[in-house]
């Protein structure tokens, strides 16, 4: 009786040992899945956040390349007072030359050929002409048959720059294709942000000016016998 006690407790103990020996089983089987669930929701959130930090970055690379490939094409800067730059200019032979253009003397021979006279002065402070915000300065004039352009340079030996040029012959023409020679209705038409600044009485000589509103850079045509007879581009030197 002891023994069948005994061999029947055994048996109730292995059955309870097999039972917990096959929970223990079952719950490291799944325990790796388990593991792996609680890191796939962390590992995607990561991952979405990096896909999120390069997604907003590709628009601000794209705009910046943009940016860098926009290119500025001559003639499309604007001076103080919402003045294109090649406006105040004139053509020759498929050469538009501006106020404020950079040109050289071999430049200017390849544009308008050589000068009938050329002059080059450096202004000092006992050359007199009185001219003492100019000490150091280089003016250089060019002069053509119905054309004289001057240039002038800085001290610190940056290129020579136009500042004023004067026109009577009519094959140079300004960017509106006005040229002297031209009646002053033409010319109104062609300019009319210009004005008359003597009231313009038809008989008597007068200016038409056209300028920003910088007063810096400015064009005028000397007016005769209601046609133009001259065209000045000029800018005012400090």
């Amino acid at each position: 009786m002891k023994f069948t006690k005994k061999a029947t407790g055994f048996i109730l103990l292995s059955i309870v040992l097999t039972m917990a020996m096959t929970g223990c089983q079952s719950s490291n089987a799944k325990s790796p899945e388990s593991a792996q669930n609680s890191v796939e929701p962390g590992a995607s959130k990561e991952q979405n956040k990096d896909e999120g930090a390069t997604n907003s970055n590709a628009p601000a690379s794209e705009k910046s390349e943009g940016e860098d490939g926009d290119v500025i094409k001559e003639g499309s800067v604007q001076k103080e007072g919402n003045v294109v730059l090649k406006e105040l200019a004139f053509v020759y032979n498929e050469h538009t030359i501006a106020i404020s253009d950079t040109a050289n003397e071999e430049q200017m021979e390849q544009m308008l050929g050589k000068p009938d006279n050329f002059k080059s002065h450096t202004y000092t402070a006992g050359d007199g002409t009185n001219m003492d915000n100019l000490i150091g300065f280089t003016e250089k004039v060019y002069t053509y048959p119905g054309l004289e352009i001057k240039t002038i340079s800085v001290p610190e030996g940056k290129q020579d720059s136009i500042f004023n040029i004067q026109i009577t012959d009519p094959k140079y023409t300004t960017v509106r294709n006005i040229k002297a020679g031209d009646s002053l209705d033409t010319l109104k038409k062609a300019y009319p942000e210009g004005k008359l600044l003597g009231n313009g009485a038809p008989d008597e000589e007068d200016d038409f000016r056209y300028e920003p509103s910088n007063y810096v850079d400015v064009m005028s045509f000397h007016i005769k016998d209601s046609k133009v007879e001259s065209i000045q581009i000029f800018s005012l030197l400090d």
